[in-house]
């Protein structure tokens, strides 16, 4: 099969176009002809090479942790799957090396969900790794209730435009930052109160409209941006960041509870995201749709951090 391999570690100048072995799926996995890739932040970390402590990598590697696509094979112990079934995934593995740019995949049959029927491959491409982390984060880590105040940065970005909404469906109060030409999105995505993080500090700004604090602060910006957040979580309140780990110590004194959360693939939960995004519950983020050929300049675009949505690659 045909596929964007790196043989190293680097920038965007190190993808380029190989022939590989189209793998075979084991007693309990799926084969899938990708359709369309999703393109997260998390693919130029590992071309960068910051995954190495968290996981083995090997080369030649394939970029690639969002797919949607064809069943066409299904190993000997699979009877939830059939040829022809459509489906998406977050395709994390053990090890880093097979990925999504490409035209095949191997996946456990237990972390593929059937695609939302109402939306394109391309849409659902966009879904996986995303929604999951807010899933889990709001869900799982944050234990999100009814009646409870979240900010979550970057509203308008993958993870936190599906996080404003799954808040927005568990009956909390949203706050979130985006740039101002965002503020719009923000809205229309349920947000109670956009910040535009351009105009003002985005702590003064929650400050001026509650001075109890969040119950719980979402970060998917990390750096500055989670440094800053600290101040903003009411005692017994919960700060979870995918992109950095909480200062244990500075947790403790403000007695609040802070966590990294690294999302896991969840066929389980995916279904359940696919649900709420056939029911309408959940509205799709918008995708631009490159192709493959182009991820180069796509990854150079993702690493300046103020894209709207997902960029997804037609395989």
């Amino acid at each position: 099969m045909k596929a964007l391999v790196m043989d190293s570690f680097g920038g965007p100048e190190k993808l380029h176009w190989a022939e590989v072995p189209t793998p075979v799926p084991a007693a309990n996995e799926v084969l899938v002809q990708i359709a369309y890739a999703g393109l997260n932040p998390v693919d130029w970390k590992i071309a960068d090479g910051h995954l190495q402590k968290m996981l083995p990598h090997h080369f030649p590697l394939i970029l690639g942790w969002d797919a949607a696509g064809t069943i066409t094979q299904v190993g000997k112990d699979v009877k939830t799957w059939k040829a022809g079934d459509k489906v998406f995934a977050y395709c994390r593995k053990p090890a880093v090396q097979w990925g999504t740019y490409a035209e095949y995949i191997t996946l456990e049959a237990g972390n593929v969900a059937k695609a939302p029927s109402n939306l394109t491959f391309a849409q659902a491409a966009g879904v996986p790794l995303v929604a999951l982390t807010a899933w889990q984060a709001l869900h799982e880590v944050a234990l999100l209730k009814p009646g409870e105040n979240i900010l979550v940065h970057a509203g308008a970005g993958g993870v936190g435009g599906y996080a404003v909404q799954f808040a927005k469906n568990q009956g909390a109060k949203v706050f979130s930052t985006a740039g101002t030409k965002n503020q719009g999105f923000l809205k229309e995505l349920g947000v109670d109160y956009p910040i535009d993080y351009t105009t003002k500090p985005f702590p003064q700004s929650v400050r001026e409209v509650t001075k109890d604090g969040m119950d719980v602060v979402f970060d998917c910006v990390g750096g500055e941006t989670l440094t800053q957040s600290y101040g903003l979580v009411k005692r017994g309140g919960r700060l979870v960041s995918i992109v950095d780990t909480p200062d244990k110590n500075l947790c403790e004194k403000l007695g609040i509870y802070g966590v990294f959360h690294f999302v896991r693939p969840d066929g389980a939960e995916l279904t359940q995201i696919s649900q709420a995004l056939e029911n309408e519950k959940v509205k799709a983020l918008p995708v631009d749709e490159r192709k493959l050929a182009d991820a180069a300049e796509a990854h150079r675009e993702s690493r300046k951090r103020h894209l709207r949505g997902k960029i997804v690659f037609k395989i």
